[in-house]
């Protein structure tokens, strides 16, 4: 039998910020929610992670509703509790209190077992210049590509 892969990606965070460390969380989800991210029904473009009482949660991730439910469907836009290991959530806790770090969902996906897991990352904001930095490179990279493809 082979499984729908789902993988939604948050495509402006590794070029609005520098990934200092990543994690795996789990997510936890009413019944329609995971039936929603199954269809490929969410996004995490605007999202982010926030403490609450020694609790994180992603913030902002949208999860359209699931077509087929009732009036009993979830709320698109609510907070969502992440599901890390209590050592993990005081490491991550302790660095965004020292410094100015945050915390970004990186991508949104369902695991072998059939779990939806979100890929987060600590990071620190990029500056005007860095951002400059990266698209010369990507463009860097890609004239190289094509000046290769030639030769071959």
């Amino acid at each position: 039998m082979e499984k729908n892969k789902i993988n939604i990606k948050n495509r402006k965070a590794r070029f609005q910020y520098e990934i200092l460390d990543k994690y795996v969380a789990g997510i936890k989800l009413a019944g329609t929610e995971i039936k929603a991210i199954r269809e490929g029904k969410a996004g995490i473009a605007e999202s982010f992670c926030e403490f609450h009482r020694g609790e994180l949660y992603v913030i902002n991730m949208h999860v359209d509703e699931y077509s087929h439910a009732t009036h009993f469907n979830h709320n698109p836009k609510s907070e969502r509790k992440l599901l890390l290991t209590k050592q993990e959530l005081r490491k991550l806790e302790k660095q965004i209190t020292q410094s100015g770090l945050t915390i970004i969902p990186l991508n949104l996906f369902i695991n072998d077992r059939g779990l939806a897991k979100l890929a987060i990352a600590l990071c620190k904001g990029k500056k005007t210049h860095d951002k400059r930095e990266t698209i010369k490179d990507r463009e860097n990279k890609r004239r190289l590509d094509r000046i290769k493809k030639d030769y071959k």
